[in-house]
């Protein structure tokens, strides 16, 4: 998914679109009309979910700085505490 699934999606609309507005011919049983709407269906939402992958692939994990707390306890009982930031 991603690109090549929006560029797929967009194709897909766009043959739907021209067998359900420009196509005239009618079959026995067999409507063209319906398979462009079907098409248009099927291309809008696999455009919406390529999208959305590659929205969510795009987007930065997080940020470059880092931070750590810690806090360590001695044999003895005392305790220390840790705190750094990593760039």
């Amino acid at each position: 998914m991603g690109i090549g699934g929006m560029v797929f999606s967009t194709i897909a609309i766009a043959a739907g679109a021209i067998m359900y507005w420009a196509v005239t011919v009618q079959g026995n049983g067999f409507r063209i009309n319906t398979v462009g709407v079907i098409l248009m269906v099927v291309g809008a939402v696999g455009f919406v979910a390529s999208a959305v992958v590659y929205g969510i692939s795009r987007r930065p994990v997080g940020s470059r700085q880092h931070t750590f707390d810690r806090e360590a306890v001695d044999s003895q009982g005392r305790s220390t505490q840790v705190h750094e930031e990593v760039r």
